[in-house]
């Protein structure tokens, strides 16, 4: 999708305590976030104060200086921090770079503090960077317990039981990238070269023991394998000798050791390649008006006491999204009118070519902006506002052809008024006389342009008035014989009735094209609608098909290590995944025409122009998409 960005010159602090101590969202960060119409790539980074985090960050933002580094052993970045720039390599995305506090700050004391703060990292990214110094070992593994307690402050439903949260979790969580720091180990495996993917995944091999030690040494490995897929490493050499780390916002890569250098290039293509865009359940693609707007959910939530759940909180965006989609789609239809407009039309046709354009694009605007509109509640309230400024328009458009025409009209039978006060028709012969002004006059008004969809019904308004005058100069006329005074009056009934016939078919003509532009609204938001609901079942099914393989791939896993119990307990859960995947694709068929019909029927109350088509158009998408 195109859309608005902006690009920060330095970071802003998004969430931060309070003098109470709890969490915030600072709301000038929001104000940022709510200028991004883009899709963003969110990459969070996490560890222990002091290990170098934010000048990872700083790199993935092309900057020397941003995210404070800091040169001593107090932790530098509170709360959690933002950077959102252009997307190196993603046309219309917008890199959103989180840095968060350092973990286990001694000065801070507040474990609850840190559990929200890794917490909240894991549910605002797509991806997540554990950065750590030294090696991949045991205690380096005890040290990211925060992982183990994730099930503790992140709920995926409000009566989760337990058991069911590693697949589900897998759709909410982003992929994982193990950062170390001053790695100084020698990458192989029984004089065997490895790939520091190899080595992490080595690192997590869990232990066949039973005991309350093996079982508290595999807990925080069983958490990473369950949680995160797909997951990276990356090794780093010490950047420079301990006198230059004391400056590194100071340092070129010429003063760094040239290896970091290549090792931090690598770290960065990766992001920038590999890193996916933010997305929700079902593969709903995260804006940065949206990230915010998952922000404040999350906090909240902290906030009150609760713990965050993921699918409440899906549904309370979706109520924010949906109504704010409607007013900026609402928005737009009104500025194209507005722009595009004159008053008056020449024709109805052409208001309604505009009309087409403009609606076209506030339908896609809506529906790119929407989600779990499950039950077409928003859309339709979209189709009926639409159509109340349509009506709006129309009705503008007939005052100002008739404030035209009625202008042209006075201008053009002032003449004729004038003879008409003066007495000049009141003699022999000026009926006649009479009568071809008036045929003069009427042939130039309608030949003048700019009249508008009114120039009829007002020409036969004010000629309607005119009728008595007609009548008494008629009477008055001596010349002409009681004979063809008769014939004279008929033949102006014969033009009244002439001009009577006109102004209905003008009328009509409008009314067939007001009848013409519901039954294309109609088709128009159908048709956005069944593509749609065609990429969102796509989404789901590639979402199923992630978390089935990064099962399967555990479950292989398991089987190659020896643990055939836990691998065979898996089969489970395997199982209902190919269940939850196989319903998804059979239910498209009957949910979308079941959409259909909801739209058709509710659209006819106000759109009584309509021919609803559902059973053919439902025909024709699902030969298409099955």
């Amino acid at each position: 999708m195109t859309g608005q960005t902006v690009s920060m010159k330095e970071p802003v602090c998004l969430i931060e305590n309070d003098s109470d101590g709890k969490l915030r969202v600072v709301r000038s960060a929001l104000g940022i976030l709510n200028q991004i119409d883009q899709h963003v790539v969110v990459v969070s980074v996490v560890g222990l104060y002091r290990t170098g985090k934010s000048y990872l960050m700083n790199k993935l933002a092309g900057e020397k200086k941003g995210f404070a580094l800091g040169a001593t052993i107090q932790s530098k970045t509170k709360g959690i921090w933002m950077w959102c720039v252009p997307h190196p390599e993603k046309r219309d995305h917008t890199l959103v770079l989180l840095d968060t506090e350092g973990l286990g700050d001694v000065e801070k004391g507040d474990e609850k503090n840190d559990n929200w703060i890794f917490s909240l990292a894991v549910l605002l990214s797509s991806t997540l960077v554990y950065n750590s110094m030294g090696t991949i070992d045991n205690n380096a593994l005890e040290k990211l317990h925060y992982v183990t307690e994730l099930t503790e402050h992140i709920k995926v439903k409000s009566n989760q039981r337990a058991g069911e949260e590693s697949s589900e979790y897998l759709r909410y969580f982003p992929s994982f990238v193990w950062t170390v720091r001053d790695f100084t180990l020698t990458l192989e495996v029984d004089g065997r070269p490895i790939t520091a993917n190899e080595y992490l995944e080595n690192a997590l091999k869990l232990r066949t023991g039973h005991s309350k030690k093996d079982q508290a040494y595999n807990l925080p490995r069983s958490c990473l394998r369950n949680y995160f897929s797909p997951r990276w490493c990356f090794v780093f050499e010490r950047p420079a000798s301990g006198d230059k780390m004391r400056r590194m916002e100071e340092l070129t890569d010429a003063d760094l050791e040239p290896a970091f250098v290549e090792q931090a290039k690598e770290f960065c293509d990766h992001v920038f390649n590999d890193a996916k865009t933010k997305t929700l359940k079902q593969g709903l693609k995260v804006t940065g008006r949206l990230l915010g707007n998952l922000a404040e959910t999350y906090v909240s939530a902290i906030r009150s006491g609760q713990i965050p759940c993921l699918d409440n909180a899906v549904l309370a965006l979706a109520q924010i999204e949906n109504s704010g989609a409607i007013e900026r789609a609402r928005a737009h239809y009104q500025k194209g009118m507005a722009d595009w407009v004159a008053y008056p039309t020449e024709t109805q046709e052409e208001l309604s070519e505009v009309h087409a354009v403009m609606e076209k694009e506030a339908v896609a605007i809506f529906i790119n902006n929407s989600f779990k509109d499950e039950d077409q509640k928003y859309q339709l309230e979209l189709m009926k506002v639409v159509q109340e400024e349509y009506e709006k328009i129309c009705e503008r458009n007939y005052k100002e052809s008739q404030k035209v025409c009625e202008s042209k009209i006075q201008c053009i039978f002032a003449p004729l008024e004038e003879k008409i006060r003066d007495g000049s028709y009141m003699t022999p012969g000026g009926y006649k006389e009479y009568c071809n002004d008036l045929k003069l006059a009427t042939s130039e008004y309608r030949s003048e342009g700019g009249r508008g969809v009114k120039a009829e019904e007002v020409l036969k308004e004010y000629l309607g008035r005119k009728a008595s005058i007609g009548e008494a100069i008629l009477s008055a006329d001596q010349s002409l014989t009681e004979a063809e005074q008769r014939a004279e009056a008929e033949q102006a009934k014969r033009e009244a009735s002439e001009r009577e016939n006109r102004a209905m078919e003008e009328q009509l003509v409008v009314q067939e094209r007001l009848r013409a532009d519901q039954q294309r609204t109609y088709e128009e938001n159908v048709n956005q609608l069944m593509e749609r609901m065609e990429r969102d079942s796509r989404n789901a099914i590639a979402e199923h098909d992630r978390v089935l393989q990064a099962r399967l791939k555990e479950q292989n896993d398991l089987h190659r290590q020896g643990f055939d119990d836990r691998a065979h307990q898996m089969q489970r859960e395997i199982d209902a995944l190919k269940g939850a995947k196989a319903q998804e694709e059979e239910k498209n068929p009957s949910f979308m025409s079941t959409a259909l019909d909801t739209v058709g029927t509710a659209a006819a109350l106000f759109l009584p122009g309509i021919i609803p088509k559902v059973g053919g158009m439902v025909v024709k998408w699902l030969s298409k998409l099955f």
